[in-house]
């Protein structure tokens, strides 16, 4: 870190991203990029997430910089919680979901005495992700403006708001009824259960209340999407639902342009890179299918089975990350079963397909020439990492925001296949062994495959928009596209507020 950090003149951002993955990922991606435009950064992390991004950590502090990661003690044991359970994937209870988000506000004294330290420069702005809704206070302690970054799209934020203000779903008793949603320039159905816990939250527990009134506090929103892929949602959130400044700076993935930056993105890969690369060099271009689903969704192991026969008997190229199959994680759970049959798979399928067991660099395979289509659970990350590398979609949601953000994909953008799923789990979080999510059975997945991966005139036309927005997004990230302008006028914005 240089030792100008203090003296510098830069506006001063204090980032406090959720503690998930997907969550920190494109935090980390903005304040490489705001660092880059000409702010100084504080970027306050936990000892367990500051672990899991070393390497990205030491390339930003070996390139000089300005960006400080600030290490807090996690309340743990305050909030009633195991010690190590600093993340949302190391959460293994549902019953644990209240206590970790209730610790979140007890970061507070930690971070005002930092920044109230003589050797941290004077704050001039913070971005706050909308769960830290306790920031409010913070901001106003120390007179600056507070932004509320958003890590989905702007169009299931908007949806999520237009249920929210019309109280649409209390007057639907049916969590299995499908209604059209209103105000949409497009036919938008959707079913109760997909988004009640996603407007609403789960029993009785209102933390999505003090969500909505931290964002309505807010000077201004900070959304991780780019103007041209979804225009009427973004101006419409900005005059209809929120009345405040939104600055669309994304996609953020973008900013990594080497394989190393993309491939340190996230926690450390279980997969040799140049074992990765070599494998997918091999492939021609567009002929293999990418399937994962994210760091918190987990599949039973009857679903990795119909998954596995899928791909097997589609005979398509494919890379398939396979969490539950993580040597550690199966051995913490017992999960002998699934090891088992996973290298049974894997030894038939060797000349076809590669397993991934744990972390994947998913931008370094996405953005590689061979992958042509991706299956995931649609969060907004791996979903926009998919639409800025042209890649089209199987859809295949589990909760929040990902049965919007499948609307989005296959009706709205036109760039994917549903694989079928109706409904979300009935827990967030799903131990090993766990029931709660019908078992889609392989024909189903074999057949989205085909269909997305095939050469008929509706996958060349998915191909096709998918690829445009794609050259979307790469210039609106470039000099003088949209969010490079967005991104400097926000850092115009801080300064102005830098006394």
């Amino acid at each position: 870190m240089k030792d100008s950090f203090n003296a510098n003149p830069r506006p001063h951002f204090v980032i406090v991203p959720l503690m998930a993955q997907g969550h920190m990922i494109p935090a980390v991606d903005m304040a490489r990029l705001l660092a880059d435009g000409g702010a100084t950064i504080s970027f306050i992390t936990t000892p367990i997430n500051a672990a899991r991004i070393r390497p990205i950590i030491d390339r930003i502090h070996n390139s000089a910089l300005p960006i400080r990661f600030i290490e807090l003690r996690f309340p743990s044991a305050e909030a009633g919680i195991p010690e190590d359970c600093e993340n949302f994937d190391l959460i293994t209870s549902e019953n644990l979901l209240k206590p970790f988000v209730e610790a979140l506000p007890l970061l507070c004294p930690q971070l005002e005495s930092y920044l109230q330290q003589s050797s941290t420069p004077k704050p001039d702005c913070i971005i706050a992700d909308n769960w830290h809704y306790w920031t409010v206070e913070v901001a106003r302690k120390f007179g600056i403006p507070r932004l509320v970054f958003h890590g989905q799209s702007c169009f299931s934020i908007y949806c999520s708001t237009v249920l929210r203000r019309r109280k649409m779903l209390d007057e639907i008793e049916d969590d299995f009824q499908v209604f059209e949603l209103p105000e949409m320039p497009e036919k938008i159905e959707v079913m109760k259960a997909q988004v009640r816990r996603w407007v609403d939250s789960p029993d009785g527990y209102n933390i999505r209340q003090m969500f909505y009134a931290g964002e309505a506090a807010a000077d201004g929103i900070v959304i991780n999407t780019f103007d041209e892929l979804e225009p009427w949602y973004i101006d419409s959130y900005r005059k209809k639902a929120i009345g405040k400044k939104v600055w669309t700076i994304g996609p953020l993935s973008l900013y990594n342009k080497h394989v190393e930056d993309r491939a340190s993105r996230g926690k450390p890969s279980s997969i040799d890179g140049g074992v990765l690369l070599q494998w997918l060099n091999g492939k021609t271009s567009n002929s293999v299918i990418l399937v994962s689903f994210g760091s918190i969704s987990r599949n039973a192991f009857p679903q990795i089975i119909e998954i596995g026969y899928a791909l097997e008997a589609s005979k398509i190229p494919f890379i398939w990350v396979v969490k539950e199959a993580d040597s550690a994680a199966a051995a913490a759970v017992g999960d002998i079963e699934t090891d088992k049959w996973m290298s049974e798979f894997e030894e038939r399928t060797r000349l076809t397909g590669l397993v991934i067991r744990g972390w994947a660099p998913q931008s370094v395979i996405l953005s590689h020439e061979a992958v042509g289509g991706f299956m995931t659970h649609c969060g907004w990350n791996s979903t926009l990492e998919a639409i800025a590398a042209g890649v089209p979609m199987v859809t295949w949601p589990r909760f929040g925001d990902q049965f919007l953000n499948e609307r989005m994909v296959v009706d709205v953008l036109k760039v994917g296949v549903a694989v079928g799923v109706k409904l979300p789990p009935t827990k967030v979080v799903m131990a090993a062994g766990e029931k709660g999510l019908r078992v889609v059975r392989r024909e189903e997945v074999e057949e989205a495959v085909r269909k997305l991966m095939g050469r008929g005139e509706e996958a060349e036309e998915r191909r096709k928009r998918v690829r445009e927005f794609g050259v979307m997004a790469s210039k609106a990230m470039e000099d003088g596209g949209s969010s490079f302008h967005n991104l400097k006028d926000l850092i115009n914005f801080a300064a102005s507020h830098s006394t």
